[in-house]
């Protein structure tokens, strides 16, 4: 989020009553802690109930997700190769036909470098996979945040293509072999319009890329971060960065559900049908603020996290985020304050965000934004609708990729996804 926003915000705060709003966990705590309760919200609760639960399958299944470990400091080489184990880990790619295209879905929220945005290591990696599986075309496409672009139906503000390049994304993508795409460049009529299935928040279809109609498979490159709006910006918030202007904002108005619109739109036809792998290079990650700027964790041993199920994927990596934020000490927390802890100032910056989707005077209209505190996964309104909306909770089978991750840490992220 742009700092002129935050700033705005800020001035009407207290500062000591929004530090006096920020706790200090451990991360031992965290992981030995039994956090079990649903979300306080006005949304009612889903059952969650045993029967509901999925039943994970056998390795390298839907509901399995991969962990590859790569330590502090590690070459370029080895957080690649890092990246290839945990997908062939993941999935052995047998969706993959010669001359399938495939879309690849980043997170290029700004032109911010990793971890702010998604690892152009990670991207090199899976784009050079995919052309020696077989792959067609492999094409690497988002559109920004509202902060940088905007597009309308008579203009656009922003480019897209400058932040990829300035993040390091395009270079590392085409490098490898795969092409760039920007919908916004081809202007309003790029986009068509898709329903989530069953069930929804949202009010309208959603505008989507008309460019996944054409491709075999999309896989998601999300980046694992906080967020100021959401709490945290991990596989299911990536969605965002698909959607035409009036879609975002339809997503900002109405942000009493804000949290359920999320895991709602990963359900459109294109994705259900389409999406093949969800796989986070969590060697590093942003643990305040957010999305664009915070502190940034560079754990001992950083995680690559990937599985066929996001659902399944964004409990690990909503559990790690969790996990290092946690362990941050009273300086690291200083360093960047942290505006989600505060709802008068997380309410007020989405309003701004709806000024920019739209005009000044839609401010007036706009719901209540309610963040809900993330002290461990099962806090997260965004998971729990997904576990409604995508069947269930995944009962989750880690695969510890050529034993690269610490017993010991494994067995703390094994405790914060396994329902008390």
């Amino acid at each position: 989020m742009d700092k002129t926003i935050i700033e705005k915000a800020q001035q009407e705060v207290d500062r000591r009553e929004f530090l006096k709003t920020m706790g200090v966990v451990t991360a031992s705590a965290l992981a030995a802690s039994a956090c079990s309760r649903l979300p306080m919200t006005d949304v009612p609760a889903t059952d969650l109930s045993a029967e509901s639960m999925l039943v994970m399958s056998e390795t390298g299944s839907e509901r399995s997700v991969a962990l590859a470990g790569a330590a502090r400091g590690a070459s370029e080489k080895e957080l690649m190769q890092a990246v290839k184990d945990a997908a062939l880990t993941a999935t052995d790619l047998s969706w993959l036909k010669p001359g399938d295209d495939v879309f690849i879905k980043p997170a290029l929220n700004s032109g911010n470098p990793f971890p702010a945005t998604t690892s152009p290591l990670a991207i090199k990696a899976m784009v050079g996979l995919l052309r020696e599986k077989g792959a067609g075309r492999v094409i690497v496409s988002d559109m920004s945040g509202i902060e940088h672009v905007k597009l309308t139906e008579d203009s656009l503000d922003g480019s897209s293509r400058q932040l990829m390049e300035s993040s390091g994304i395009a270079q590392a993508a085409t490098e490898a072999g795969a092409e760039l795409y920007f919908p916004e460049e081809d202007g309003w009529d790029a986009f068509v319009e898709e329903v989530p299935r069953d069930r929804t928040y949202w009010e309208k279809g959603i505008m989507m890329p008309g460019i996944l109609q054409d491709v075999e498979h999309v896989i998601l490159m999300p980046r694992c971060s906080r967020h100021l709006l959401l709490g945290a910006s991990l596989g299911l918030k990536c969605a965002v960065g698909y959607w035409r202007t009036d879609s975002r904002f339809e997503y900002h108005r109405f942000a009493s559900t804000i949290q359920e619109k999320t895991a709602d739109a990963n359900t459109v036809p294109s994705l259900l049908g389409k999406q093949r792998l969800v796989i986070t290079d969590a060697t590093q990650m942003i643990t305040t603020l957010g999305p664009d700027n915070g502190f940034i964790a560079r754990p001992e041993t950083g995680l690559v996290i990937a599985s066929q199920n996001i659902v399944a994927h964004d409990m690990v990596s909503l559990a790690w985020l969790l996990f290092n934020r946690f362990a941050m000490t009273e300086e690291e927390r200083s360093e960047f304050r942290d505006p989600y802890t505060n709802q008068f100032l997380v309410s007020n910056l989405n309003r701004l965000v709806v000024t920019r989707l739209g005009e000044f005077k839609h401010i007036l209209g706009t719901e209540k934004l309610v963040r809900n505190d993330l002290n461990c996964i099962w806090d997260d309104r965004v998971l729990n609708r997904a576990f409604e909306v995508f069947g269930g909770i995944p009962r989750l089978g880690f695969v510890n990729v050529k034993d690269s991750v610490p017993a010991d840490l494994l067995t703390s992220l094994e405790s914060m996804v396994t329902r008390g």
